[in-house]
């Protein structure tokens, strides 16, 4: 007997293991799922994480709660989704800007994008180029000239450092030579909030923060970013239309889970993603947001992120910014 106890002993630790796993993985299929949201509630990422969560609740059969964890421009709630285990009911609300430009941004980064698998790129926009009312400029063209006109008296927002409204800028500021100083925000609420005021005079918004203030008059749309003439703004010309396809980008926002959840949650989350975005309903509520519905899946979307990374590496490295994440947050 006692020449067989090791033996018995390493079954019974292995049978303990499987039994764990399956009712963790259980746990996952039955229990509550949060969306993890890197920015403060009533910013773009909210009504996107809210609408998706909604529906893949009543298709999972499971309560969805949005929790945000804002903090060195969605460092900290990517860093909590990594750090945590790889049982789905983690789903971090990825963004271009936390994924493609934060590995170039921020040193000391406590995770990177192989810490997760991407499920679906839900959504994806423009940003536009949006001026004050007060400023003298009813084109493009006219904003350039009142700018230099007033080199090194002005300064453009951002809704964070660190993303493309922020890099945008200072590659606008590098081209037209305009001495511009940065006022980044914590949001892109508060950045349109701040261009109401007339506290900040012009910068690159998120579209669906600031179109209703455009459609109202309350801020002049000068250019976008799309490649071509985006849908909610048919009047306003593209970067590229004016010559300066350099100014091309869009942002997006997706869902991603941690590298190593098993097939079986996976493909559960995936196909609920998949039928929230492609549902008529829920599309309405996204574009009339301002969003374009992508609903791009597959293998090929990390490669996407590791190519555009890339891209925004050589814009971050010439802006020379660099923070730290294990800062309290921007």
């Amino acid at each position: 007997m006692n020449a067989r106890l090791p033996a018995m002993l390493r079954v019974v630790r292995t049978t303990a293991l499987v039994l764990l796993l399956i009712a963790g993985s259980a746990m996952a299929q039955t229990g509550t799922i949060r969306f993890v949201v890197g920015t403060a509630p009533g910013g773009a990422l909210d009504p996107y994480a809210r609408i998706i969560a909604d529906h893949m609740s009543k298709t999972l059969g499971q309560t969805i709660i949005v929790e945000h964890k804002p903090g060195a421009n969605g460092n900290m709630s990517a860093a909590f989704v990594a750090a945590s285990p790889a049982d789905g009911t983690l789903v971090w609300i990825g963004t271009q800007a936390f994924t493609e430009i934060n590995p170039s941004a921020f040193s000391n980064q406590r995770w990177s994008i192989d810490d997760f698998e991407p499920l679906i790129r839900g959504v994806e926009a423009p940003l536009v180029f949006v001026v004050h009312p007060s400023v003298p400029a009813a084109t493009f063209v006219d904003f350039l000239a009142w700018a230099k006109a007033n080199r090194g008296k002005l300064s453009y927002s951002s809704y964070n450092p660190g993303t493309p409204s922020h890099f945008l800028g200072h590659q606008m500021n590098e081209k037209f030579d305009l001495d511009l100083t940065h006022v980044p925000y914590r949001g892109s609420g508060l950045q349109v909030t701040g261009l109401l005021g007339g506290h900040s005079l012009f910068g690159f918004a998120q579209v669906n923060s600031s179109m209703e203030q455009v459609h109202a008059g309350k801020l002049r749309a000068l250019a976008i970013t799309s490649a071509s003439r985006y849908r909610a703004m048919p009047d306003v010309p593209t970067f590229a239309e004016l010559g300066y396809s350099e100014f091309t980008a869009q942002v997006w926002f997706g869902l991603l889970v941690k590298s190593g959840t098993p097939v079986n949650i996976t493909g559960r989350l995936l196909q609920a993603a998949t039928a929230a975005h492609a549902d008529p309903a829920v599309r309405e509520k996204l574009e009339a947001q301002g969003y374009d519905v992508s609903g791009e899946t597959g293998p090929q979307l990390k490669v996407n992120i590791k190519q555009q990374i890339e891209r925004w590496r050589r814009l971050v490295k010439a802006a020379g910014f660099s923070a730290d994440d294990r800062g309290q947050g921007q």
